[in-house]
């Protein structure tokens, strides 16, 4: 029997779950305060200076979770591996891949970022398993996946605000309805509907659904299909397929 369309096992192979998170470089366990700076800009040199500092903590929580993986799944030595090359690790699992990286933020160089992107999942199932939630509890924020056709950002904008500009007329208090921010570039847009926690941010090539609160990967996408309906994007050819 085929699956419905909102039924999160239709569409997680196609998706990653991301979750991030912030530090300071002075606060790295390699950082000497009397010897080192901090980097005021990202370039190769400052990128390979963090990972140099960071190799302790990408170590220490990469083995952690490789640990909290293989108790909790029972999984035996062929079906799960670590490989760690600062600064990034891969645990290659024989249900998914979970990548952990550092990097220095282009905003502001003094602090960096560590992301962790949890994709290809062989089965849909493993959502559905209370072991696996539970060791990725609250460390996913964003669902993003890359559009099988690209689209122009200038075209989801306008679809956007036609769509929003037909709701004004029907609705004077505008609620639930469709808006989309932009910079002048129009280098991407960010789609929010309102009373819905959670926006889209579309670059054209790629789409990233990003939630107020970090949840588990069951609840990530169990949210993604109910803000799928909420924006109902299929109304407008430049829409469809978006969600």
């Amino acid at each position: 029997m085929a699956k419905p369309a909102d039924d999160p096992r239709s569409f997680i192979t196609q998706v990653s779950l991301v979750g991030r998170s912030e530090g300071a470089f002075k606060n790295l366990r390699g950082f000497d305060r009397k010897r080192h700076t901090e980097p005021d800009c990202v370039n190769q040199a400052t990128s390979a200076f963090l990972a140099k500092l960071c190799a302790p903590e990408l170590v220490e929580l990469a083995e952690g979770v490789f640990q909290n993986v293989r108790t909790a799944l029972a999984y035996k030595r062929k079906e799960i591996a670590l490989d760690v090359s600062t600064p990034q690790a891969v645990l290659s699992a024989k249900d998914f891949t979970l990548e952990i990286s550092y990097a220095l933020d282009p905003a502001a160089p003094a602090s960096y970022t560590v992301t962790r992107t949890l994709h290809s999942i062989k089965n849909g199932d493993l959502l559905r398993v209370a072991e696996f939630d539970a060791v990725f509890a609250g460390q996913f924020t964003a669902i993003a996946f890359a559009l099988k056709k690209g689209v122009r950002v200038e075209a989801v904008i306008d679809a956007v605000e036609a769509l929003a500009a037909a709701e004004d007329e029907k609705d004077a208090d505008g609620s639930g309805q469709l808006r989309v921010d932009y910079p002048s570039d129009c280098s991407q847009c960010t789609l929010t509907v309102a009373g819905v926690a959670a926006v889209v941010v579309c670059d054209g090539a790629t789409l990233e659904m990003r939630f107020a609160k970090a949840g588990s990967p069951r609840e990530l996408v169990e949210g993604f299909a109910a803000v799928r309906k909420a924006f109902a994007l299929t109304k407008d050819r430049a829409l469809a397929g978006l969600l």
